[in-house]
């Protein structure tokens, strides 16, 4: 824990201890997200990577619930979403990135996917990780993630978006400049 305040994106002891007790809680509520994982060893990793800590205190702040959803056998490392059940609600009504953004003329977002996602420290889940993640649960069932797009579309103006609805996971087209308060997006970290 002594690491915690060794950069300006630092994390106070009660902080720390907060988010380690949420995190935890949350592992173990969530067991069939993890299959064959004890909370030992995350925490573990957790404690010897503490630059990570301030990034998932930010998935938590921002409503985002962040929990293990896998792990890297080749680089040892520990693999968490964010799961809450509706897009996490301090990152809704933003555009794609930036790009997106500058083009608007008016009504302008507060800020954009990307943008936070990167001040987070935090990555944008692909389609492929959002398929994943539905696979663990039903999350987005009356909201929208936007997700990683790919840079054919994203260079003709357009940025892709998931949500699930009667049981299947769509994945839809908008502009990027696009921004409603049902939509957010969904980060992924490794630790």
């Amino acid at each position: 824990m002594n690491n915690i305040n060794s950069n300006k994106k630092n994390l106070s002891p009660k902080q720390y201890d907060e988010l380690l007790r949420a995190l935890k809680a949350r592992f173990e509520k969530n067991m069939s997200r993890h299959k064959g994982h004890g909370w030992e060893k995350v925490q573990a990793k957790l404690e010897a990577n503490t630059e990570k800590l301030w990034s998932l205190n930010e998935m938590e702040r921002t409503g985002g619930e962040p929990d293990v959803v896998g792990y890297d056998k080749k680089t040892g490392e520990y693999i968490f979403y964010d799961c809450s059940a509706e897009s996490p609600k301090d990152r809704r009504s933003f555009c794609y990135d930036r790009e997106a953004l500058e083009s608007r003329k008016e009504f302008k977002p507060k800020d954009t996917a990307m943008d936070m996602a990167a001040a987070m420290g935090i990555e944008l889940l692909t389609e492929e990780q959002y398929r994943e993640l539905q696979e663990l649960g039903n999350f987005d069932t009356k909201t929208s993630s936007w997700v990683m797009t790919p840079s054919k579309i994203r260079k003709l103006g357009g940025a892709l978006f998931c949500d699930r609805r009667y049981n299947h996971v769509f994945v839809y087209h908008n502009g990027a400049e696009s921004y409603y308060a049902g939509r957010a997006f969904r980060g992924s970290l490794r630790v």
